[in-house]
């Protein structure tokens, strides 16, 4: 079926406006993608159980997008229907738990936290990430990770609805058994109650850390790789003297050699190539394979 009549058809289920060929540049933290066949950014659960049953329809290539984060899209673009989780955020409080919908960005969800004296989402300061993205690739930092306050989460997988319980999810070094295994939808959170003052502080020293640390001033996707077992990728990168490589306008950061940045007009060929590059002098001069953190979505030009 054309694009157009697909659209058409999806339309009808939906308030929020269906978008043919939406350059997703314009939803990534790297301002890096070609266009998405279908996107959608369902508000209401009701919307977004109407749009995977409707993928499922049709056949079509389905993919979950928080605020772009850790993702590198390909310039040729991305097949099928995208859903962009940004619209859909609310959260709810009771007692020492946070329940936040898949879409619920982590820098409120943890000022709603320091609000409520909850300890516990402090590691997330500055993480530009959504609660089902961090929740998929267990984002954290030395100081914790999003696992380690995982109550229960609620996921659409093949069988239909489930709500699992913390024991029934393993969570490891950037890595979730939800990856791939199914829709988040919600996340229950388990926090600790905690002296508001000392939440903030702990909260300002892990925002400085990074901003002193990470060239936040550019368009970047965070962390390019994950660091091997008792070494830091960084590290690595600096000691092969890749720092300031440059493949179009795509940077190993001179600041953090973990990141590349988007100078301006950088493509995801460029950052590909430059990754290749930064894979293959690791290897040759310490023997490590350097895996990557982000995920790469799409098709080449």
């Amino acid at each position: 079926m054309h694009l157009a009549a697909l659209a058409k058809e999806l339309q009808r289920g939906l308030k929020e406006q269906v978008r043919i060929n939406e350059p997703l540049a314009r939803y990534t933290t790297w301002r890096i993608g070609g266009p998405a066949d279908l996107f959608v950014r369902p508000a209401r659960d009701e919307e977004f159980d109407f749009c995977l049953d409707f993928a499922r329809q049709k056949g079509l290539p389905l993919h979950i997008m928080g605020n772009g984060s850790n993702l590198l899209v390909r310039d040729g673009g991305v097949r099928g229907l995208v859903l962009q989780t940004g619209a859909w955020r609310r959260v709810m409080v009771q007692d020492r738990y946070i329940k936040a919908c898949a879409g619920a960005m982590l820098p409120p969800l943890l000022a709603l936290a320091v609000r409520q004296g909850l300890s516990g989402l402090e590691f997330a300061a500055g993480i530009p990430a959504t609660v089902g993205g961090a929740l998929v690739m267990n984002a954290g930092t030395p100081e914790g990770s999003l696992g380690d306050v995982v109550r229960e989460v609620e996921v659409i997988t093949a069988t239909g609805r489930r709500c699992l319980k913390r024991e029934e999810i393993t969570f490891g070094y950037r890595s979730c058994s939800l990856r791939g295994a199914g829709v988040v939808l919600t996340v229950h959170l388990a926090l600790a109650p905690a002296d508001p003052p000392l939440i903030k502080e702990r909260v300002r020293a892990n925002i400085a850390r990074r901003r002193a640390r990470q060239p936040l001033e550019w368009p970047n996707a965070g962390s390019v790789f994950k660091n091997p077992p008792g070494l830091y990728a960084g590290r690595l990168i600096e000691l092969v003297g890749a720092k300031g490589w440059q493949v179009g306008d795509a940077q190993v950061s001179s600041k953090h050699a973990n990141f590349i940045v988007n100078l301006g007009r950088a493509t995801a060929a460029d950052v590909l190539e430059l990754i290749a590059r930064v894979q293959e002098a690791v290897a040759r001069n310490f023997g490590i394979n350097l895996e990557m953190e982000i995920e790469v979505w799409g098709e080449g030009l």
